[in-house]
Parts: structure tokens; sequence; C-alpha cells
């Protein structure tokens, strides 16, 4: 029976879910995600977990924090006057907003989610939604794509 090894290039199906099992990303076998393992698609305790998969063969995979999109940083927290967006901006908590940051004298679009109102100012936070959670991925080998030799 084949199984998966690092170069493959495997499709996967999977539902991830935060650790009170309210899913967060669905992959269905209609629509793949196609990888090639080793290749840093995905973080990389997933894709160790596929190594030694055959087809058809399920895995539940736990990564911590630090193996998914990382801890939740205090410092990525910030204070922001309301009177600079204006009027007629919703700022209510939840409320995702796409910020220009400089860096290098570069502008970028980072998204915040608004975590806090107050009479005069919000609190933005720039983790990243799932940052500090465990996640759970229930994922099924669907094929493999043997490297070829010379690849290696």
């Amino acid at each position: 029976m084949q199984k998966a090894q690092f170069n493959d290039r495997v499709s996967i199906k999977y539902t991830g879910k935060l650790e009170n099992g309210t899913p967060f990303q669905i992959i269905t076998e209609s629509d793949p995600l196609i990888i090639t393992i080793g290749s840093h698609e995905v973080p990389p305790s997933l894709e160790q977990a596929l190594v030694g998969m055959s087809i058809g063969e399920q895995k539940l995979v736990r990564l911590e924090p630090d193996e998914g999109y990382g801890i939740r940083r205090k410092d990525l927290l910030q204070t922001l006057n309301k009177e600079s967006f204006g009027k007629k901006a919703n700022l209510q908590i939840g409320t995702i907003l796409s910020l220009s940051l400089e860096k290098d004298g570069q502008t970028h679009k980072i998204p915040a989610t608004i975590v806090e109102t107050n009479q005069n100012t919000i609190v933005v936070d720039y983790n990243h939604p799932l940052a500090g959670h465990n996640l759970f991925y229930d994922v099924t080998l669907i094929a493999i794509e043997t490297a070829e030799p010379n690849s290696l």
C-alpha cells in the first residue's frame, strides 16, 4: 500500500476546528488542498502528520498555538481615537478594519479587529483571529503523486 513521503504531492481534505469544536476552515474532497510535503505550504506539524498516511486514511492532528498562528501578543493591541475614522464609521466590537501601517518606507494594509470601544477611543487587535488557539485538523489523504527520484 502506497504511503505519503516527503516531496510527494498529495491531495487532502480536512476540517479545521477550535478546541470547543467550532470549525474555522473546511476543505472538501471536491475542492481539495494540494500540497507538496516538505514545501511548508501548511504548518510543519500538519505536514509531518501526512508522512506515512495511505490514501483514504484519516487522522486527527492537534497544533499548539506556536505551531499554528502564534501566541496572542499584547503588543499587537493598539488604542486609536474614534474621531480619526469619521462619524459614519461602524466602530463596533468584532468589526474588522483595514488599517494602513508604514514599515520600511512602504505602506501596508493590515486587518485589525475592534476588541473594545470607549467614548472616544477604540482598541484594535492586530493578532490573527486564530492566534492563541489550539487547532485541530481532521484530515483525510485523498491522493498521492509520488515524487520523481531525480527531483530530490
